[in-house]
């Protein structure tokens, strides 16, 4: 019979003990959550690993930045046994997108880096783009950029600089297809001059089209801060928000979660490309591993207004603006395009955020923000409901999008108080 593996919590607040205890702990019920909704959490993990569909998962619920559901279920790696550790760390894949455009706010915050100011002023490589205009015989002509890509463009995801992997016209077939599989196979010197050298798929600020703009933007904080993306996280977001396992070098492999062989929906083979090959750069927008504990009390912070334990990341007014929708009327908003239950979520600097109440096919409130990794990972914070969900899993197929509807279920099916106020 399959059991569960949960975790017991402790009450150290060091860094050392980050993983065992990332947040004071909270009454579930005080806080307006049942003990039986929440066990509800625990037997919909316990059928699907049962079942063979994810080798296990680490659960973190939030509420009032108070610990009430802290739990890992099955496997680290199902092959060889290995139990499914609170300290679990999980290749983020895109949730890494979040943490690079904190920093890139830090240094907005310090005068150093305006949103407003262009790409190129940065990398003149991006001075002489053009637009890839695809014509009926498959040919693609230039035309000329009628505005530069912006540092705004950049974090919002409306710079034309686009996912290989995102689409099958010919100029996604110039393209690398993702962040970890281009910084496994070129420099951040050679990424750079291959996507300055490649036409873009939209004009810049007219498309939301998810695409390499993160990692250009992890490579612009390197160059404004003179460090490597890594090192200035460190400093900057990571030590003062104590995040002891998060990195973007390729942690200790005893405390990696690891996929099954095989994608448990098409039966074919699976990995996880940074497992196996190291990264060539600090890829802003794919290339960071963390543990779950870290990352809520990244999310964490952020729900605080950009601060926690006294050490302050970002003025709660730029965390606003962070999170607060950058695409307004005037820009094409395909956020839904990656996945069917971002109906009714506009975008901010990195983030996904909801407008409007139902749409979506997930439960929430307007105003609460997300982004996932597509190695499994997921998060979100709620600031209507004081709420911070994290959710660590190998899962790099199609499953992770069913398991990122089932959460949303799952935790506000558990919860017997609203605090939104009507």
């Amino acid at each position: 019979m399959f059991r569960v593996a949960s975790a017991v919590l402790f009450l150290g607040i060091s860094a050392s003990a980050i993983a065992q205890q990332p947040l004071p702990a909270g009454d579930a019920a005080k806080a307006g959550f049942s003990k039986d909704g929440l066990a509800r959490i625990d037997a919909f993990w316990a059928r699907e690993i049962e079942a063979g569909r994810i080798p296990g998962a680490v659960v973190a619920v939030a509420r009032d930045g108070k610990l009430i559901h802290y739990k890992a279920y099955g496997f680290l790696d199902k092959e060889a046994g290995t139990p499914m550790p609170l300290n679990a760390v999980f290749q983020l894949a895109s949730m890494t997108k979040v943490m690079t455009a904190v920093g890139a706010l830090t240094l907005n915050e310090q005068g150093r880096l305006p949103l407003k100011s262009r790409l190129d002023e940065y990398y003149p490589q991006f001075a002489k783009m053009s637009v890839g205009v695809v014509g009926a015989n498959g040919e693609i002509t230039p035309e000329p950029l009628k505005n530069p890509i912006y540092i705004h463009d950049l974090y919002r995801h409306t710079s034309g600089i686009t996912y290989g992997s995102r689409g099958n016209t010919p100029v996604h077939k110039l393209y690398p297809g993702g962040s970890a599989g281009a910084a496994v196979q070129y420099t951040s010197t050679e990424f750079v001059d291959k996507l300055a050298s490649l036409p873009l798929m939209y004009q810049p600020g007219t498309v939301w089209d998810y695409g390499f703009s993160t990692d250009m933007l992890g490579l612009v904080v390197e160059k404004v801060s003179g460090k490597r993306l890594g090192e200035y996280l460190k400093a900057n977001v990571w030590d003062k928000v104590k995040m002891p396992d998060t990195t973007f070098n390729m942690p200790p492999t005893n405390r990696i979660a690891k996929p099954l062989a095989k994608d448990p929906l098409s039966g074919k083979p699976q990995d996880i490309a940074l497992l196996t090959k190291a990264a060539k750069f600090d890829c802003g927008g794919s290339c960071a591993w963390a543990s779950v504990g870290d990352y809520l009390r990244f999310a964490q912070m952020l729900n605080n207004g950009g601060v926690i334990d006294g050490q302050r990341v970002l003025s709660p007014k730029t965390v606003t603006f962070m999170t607060s929708d950058h695409l307004g009327a005037n820009i094409r908003n395909q956020v839904a395009g990656i996945e069917g239950h971002r109906d009714g979520y506009g975008f901010g600097l990195s983030v996904a955020v909801r407008l409007v109440e139902g749409v979506a096919a997930t439960t929430g409130t307007p105003g609460d923000y997300t982004w996932n990794g597509a190695n499994g990972t997921l998060f979100w914070n709620d600031p209507a409901e004081k709420l911070t969900v994290v959710v660590g899993t190998a899962g790099p197929g199609d499953i992770r999008k069913y398991y990122r509807e089932q959460m949303g279920a799952l935790v506000y099916g558990a919860m017997t108080e609203s605090r939104r106020a009507r």
